[in-house]
Protein backbone atom coordinates (compact mmCIF):
# COMPACT_ATOMS: atom_id res chain seq x y z
CA UNK A 1 0.00 0.00 0.00
CA UNK A 2 1.25 3.47 -0.90
CA UNK A 3 -0.01 6.27 1.31
CA UNK A 4 0.89 9.89 1.89
CA UNK A 5 0.65 11.64 5.22
CA UNK A 6 0.05 15.41 5.15
CA UNK A 7 1.47 17.82 7.67
CA UNK A 8 -1.68 19.84 8.42
CA UNK A 9 -1.86 22.97 10.61
CA UNK A 10 -3.31 22.64 14.11
CA UNK A 11 -6.62 24.20 13.00
CA UNK A 12 -7.20 21.16 10.77
CA UNK A 13 -6.17 18.54 13.31
CA UNK A 14 -9.60 16.86 13.15
CA UNK A 15 -9.18 16.11 9.44
CA UNK A 16 -7.73 12.72 8.58
CA UNK A 17 -4.25 13.41 7.26
CA UNK A 18 -3.38 10.12 5.49
CA UNK A 19 -4.37 9.55 1.86
CA UNK A 20 -3.91 6.53 -0.38
CA UNK A 21 -1.96 7.26 -3.56
CA UNK A 22 -5.01 6.45 -5.71
CA UNK A 23 -6.80 9.49 -4.23
CA UNK A 24 -4.08 11.90 -5.34
CA UNK A 25 -3.31 13.20 -8.81
CA UNK A 26 -0.67 15.39 -10.37
CA UNK A 27 -1.51 19.05 -10.71
CA UNK A 28 0.20 22.18 -11.95
CA UNK A 29 0.53 24.85 -9.29
CA UNK A 30 -1.69 27.85 -9.98
CA UNK A 31 -1.48 30.68 -7.42
CA UNK A 32 -4.84 32.10 -8.54
CA UNK A 33 -6.56 28.83 -7.59
CA UNK A 34 -5.23 28.83 -4.02
CA UNK A 35 -7.70 29.57 -1.22
CA UNK A 36 -6.52 31.05 2.04
CA UNK A 37 -6.96 28.85 5.09
CA UNK A 38 -8.88 31.73 6.69
CA UNK A 39 -11.47 31.53 3.88
CA UNK A 40 -12.20 27.84 4.44
CA UNK A 41 -15.25 27.14 6.60
CA UNK A 42 -16.10 23.75 8.05
CA UNK A 43 -19.21 22.70 9.93
CA UNK A 44 -19.40 20.74 13.20
CA UNK A 45 -18.88 17.48 11.25
CA UNK A 46 -15.73 18.87 9.54
CA UNK A 47 -17.48 19.15 6.16
CA UNK A 48 -16.26 21.88 3.81
CA UNK A 49 -18.92 24.61 3.59
CA UNK A 50 -19.55 26.71 0.49
CA UNK A 51 -22.24 29.37 0.32
CA UNK A 52 -23.87 30.72 -2.81
CA UNK A 53 -23.37 34.46 -3.18
CA UNK A 54 -24.98 35.26 -6.54
CA UNK A 55 -27.22 33.92 -9.27
CA UNK A 56 -25.53 34.79 -12.56
CA UNK A 57 -27.87 33.36 -15.17
CA UNK A 58 -30.75 30.99 -15.85
CA UNK A 59 -31.41 28.40 -18.55
CA UNK A 60 -33.66 25.44 -19.27
CA UNK A 61 -32.38 22.06 -20.29
CA UNK A 62 -34.62 19.58 -22.06
CA UNK A 63 -34.06 15.95 -21.20
CA UNK A 64 -35.97 13.07 -22.81
CA UNK A 65 -39.37 13.83 -21.33
CA UNK A 66 -38.57 16.52 -18.79
CA UNK A 67 -37.67 20.20 -18.83
CA UNK A 68 -35.20 21.17 -16.12
CA UNK A 69 -34.73 24.77 -15.04
CA UNK A 70 -31.13 25.55 -14.01
CA UNK A 71 -29.45 28.57 -12.46
CA UNK A 72 -25.78 29.53 -12.72
CA UNK A 73 -24.46 29.99 -9.17
CA UNK A 74 -21.35 31.82 -7.93
CA UNK A 75 -20.05 30.20 -4.74
CA UNK A 76 -17.96 31.59 -1.90
CA UNK A 77 -15.03 31.12 -1.27
CA UNK A 78 -14.39 30.08 -4.89
CA UNK A 79 -12.70 32.48 -7.24
CA UNK A 80 -14.78 34.74 -9.51
CA UNK A 81 -14.43 32.52 -12.56
CA UNK A 82 -15.72 29.40 -10.80
CA UNK A 83 -19.45 28.65 -10.83
CA UNK A 84 -21.85 25.72 -11.25
CA UNK A 85 -25.24 25.08 -12.83
CA UNK A 86 -27.70 23.97 -10.14
CA UNK A 87 -31.40 22.95 -10.31
CA UNK A 88 -33.55 26.02 -9.71
CA UNK A 89 -35.96 24.04 -7.51
CA UNK A 90 -33.19 23.10 -5.07
CA UNK A 91 -31.83 26.64 -4.95
CA UNK A 92 -35.32 28.04 -4.30
CA UNK A 93 -35.80 25.53 -1.48
CA UNK A 94 -32.45 26.15 0.24
CA UNK A 95 -31.68 29.80 -0.68
CA UNK A 96 -34.94 31.65 -1.44
CA UNK A 97 -33.54 35.10 -0.58
CA UNK A 98 -30.74 34.69 -3.11
CA UNK A 99 -33.22 33.94 -5.88
CA UNK A 100 -35.49 36.90 -5.13
CA UNK A 101 -32.49 39.19 -5.69
CA UNK A 102 -32.02 37.91 -9.27
CA UNK A 103 -33.64 40.29 -11.77
CA UNK A 104 -33.76 38.11 -14.90
CA UNK A 105 -36.39 35.50 -13.94
CA UNK A 106 -38.96 36.63 -16.50
CA UNK A 107 -36.46 36.70 -19.37
CA UNK A 108 -36.39 32.95 -20.06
Amino acid sequence: MVAYQLDLPDELSQIHHTFHASQLWKTVADDSAMISLDDIQVDEFMNYVEKPIAILNKKTKTLRNKVLSLVKVQWQPRKAYEWTWEPEVEMREHYPKLLTAADFWDEV
